[in-house]
């Protein structure tokens, strides 16, 4: 009983889908041999797998040569008749092709470097591109220590600083307190809020005067009177003034 009829549409399962490229692809490259062979025709295939793997086949002894030839013989000299601007749309979409090839060659690179799309690569390919992740990977871990140490360097900048800062505050500080101190002695001795030595000190706010214990206050008053008569009689004088407290 034969086979059915395949159903042509993308097959969505991830591995049904590399399993039938693989048949497909080793088919396709066995019939380009085959027709090379019994037809003797130049036959040149190139196939590009959804991951971005080349599969290529060439009868003759260089892809490049054939290669060549193709181009020559669709992107061949211009005729006469046609015109600039035709060769230099021509030549705009050559390279508009190269461009296209190198950006999705970087977009196969991309994606495998973040570990997509590694069925198609090779062993040999598999450990270079191990290789490459392994320097990356150093070469991040080499950059992440160095700002590390730098951070830590400026750190200790500013906390040497700010130590140094403090010294001199509390020193400023310590020659404040000092100055204050002697200004405050200073201003006591000048206002006279310090004691003197030597200076007898009484019970209370007055002190007592110094009198001669034999004062006699009825006889020194009759002394008075008398000189007062006199001075009277004798008349006025020069001499004649009361004298206020005599001895």
């Amino acid at each position: 009983m034969g086979r059915g009829r395949v159903e042509l549409k993308r097959i969505e399962n991830k591995i049904n889908r590399q399993v039938t490229f693989a048949k497909r692809r080793n088919g396709l490259l066995k019939k380009a041999y085959e027709l090379s062979v019994l037809c003797d025709a130049e036959v040149a295939l190139v196939i590009f797998s959804n991951r971005g793997k080349l599969y290529e086949f060439c009868s003759s002894s260089s892809m490049l040569k054939t290669l060549e030839r193709y181009q020559k013989c669709n992107y061949g000299a211009p005729e006469s008749n046609v015109s600039a601007r035709e060769a230099l749309e021509l030549s705009s979409q050559q390279e508009y092709l190269k461009l296209k090839a190198r950006f999705e060659a970087l977009q196969r690179t991309q994606r495998n470097l973040l570990g997509e799309d590694l069925g198609p690569l090779s062993s040999k390919e598999l450990e270079s591109l191990e290789r490459q992740l392994d320097m990356s990977l150093k070469h991040v871990r080499s950059t992440r220590t160095q700002y590390m140490l730098d951070q830590l360097n400026d750190l200790q900048r500013k906390e040497q600083a700010l130590n140094e800062t403090n010294r001199s505050l509390r020193e400023r500080l310590v020659e404040a307190n000092q100055m204050t101190a002697i200004q405050w002695n200073t201003g006591g001795h000048d206002m006279g809020y310090v004691q003197q030595p030597g200076q007898p000190q009484g019970d209370g706010f007055f002190h007592p005067l110094e009198c001669e214990p034999t004062l006699q206050i009825g006889s020194y008053a009759q002394d008075v009177i008398n000189v007062a008569a006199a001075a009277a009689a004798a008349g006025p004088s020069m001499n004649n003034f009361l004298p206020c407290w005599l001895p």
